[in-house]
């Protein structure tokens, strides 16, 4: 059972930009490179990276998408009360 998860996302403020950028990265573009362009969130210097978290440490939106992910997939947009997000789920342990 994983009981943590690492993972990288871009939060944008509108749906339509999510899925712009989520196009970008499925049509090869580098996941880090388009975060530190286009994300709101702090994490974008360090390319959306957010680490290592358990469960219930994300606002429950985030925490269930991520959780449900394979590693390595890239998924979204997926809304939270801060926005658009678009998820890379980097590990799992």
């Amino acid at each position: 059972m994983t009981t943590q998860i690492r993972a990288s996302h871009i939060l944008v403020s509108n749906e339509d930009d999510a899925n712009k950028i989520l196009k970008r990265i499925k049509d090869g573009e580098d996941f880090a490179a388009v975060a530190k362009r286009f994300s709101s969130c702090p994490s974008r210097k360090n390319g959306g990276d957010l680490g290592w978290f358990g469960k219930g440490q994300m606002v429950p939106e985030f925490e269930q998408a991520a959780f449900a992910a394979d590693q390595g997939a890239v998924i979204g947009p997926v809304k939270t009360q801060f926005g658009f997000h678009v998820i890379k789920v980097t590990g799992k342990k």
